[in-house]
């Protein structure tokens, strides 16, 4: 991973059971994640994605992209135009500083209103532990009472 590298993006469905499961799972409760009358009685043209997701669907886009030994150290984010039902949001991102197996990226997650979320993401990616050492062939002998027996050899007693 090198500075200028640009991450492959990932593109997201946002459905009204994403948006209300993922209000739920992070204890949102507040009407506007999961009542559309409420939402539109306060201004809003439907539900809306709460912040929590959007962090963690941040989360995730890095570590789909940077593997399973990817450490998020940092995530720092900033909400623009809210996801809807039925938007598409796209995250893109790319490197912007490497300190070792430590790097930062700019994430923008945009759909079909603008940039619905902006920030950066510091994380590890710890370099692969070295492959264990292939174990030495055991070898076996018979006792020395043992007759040694060729293949297609008839044994007598």
């Amino acid at each position: 991973m090198r500075p200028g590298d640009v991450l492959p993006p990932l593109t997201v469905p946002v459905t009204r059971t994403l948006i209300v499961a993922g209000a739920v799972a992070s204890r949102d409760y507040q009407d506007v994640h999961h009542d559309a009358e409420a939402a539109r009685a306060k201004g809003s043209p439907d539900i809306f994605m709460n912040i929590l997701t959007t962090n963690g669907l941040v989360g995730r886009y890095i570590t789909d992209c940077l593997g399973p030994r990817a450490v998020l150290r940092k995530v720092a984010i900033r909400l623009g135009v809210p996801n809807y039902p039925d938007d598409v949001l796209e995250l893109r991102g790319d490197v912007l500083a490497v300190d070792g197996d430590t790097a930062e990226v700019r994430v923008v997650g945009t759909n079909r209103l603008g940039h619905h979320v902006t920030g950066t993401v510091t994380v590890t990616v710890p370099a692969a532990p070295a492959p264990a050492p292939a174990p030495a062939a055991a070898s076996v002998s018979a006792p020395a009472d043992v007759p040694r027996v060729a293949p297609g050899q008839e044994v007598t007693p």
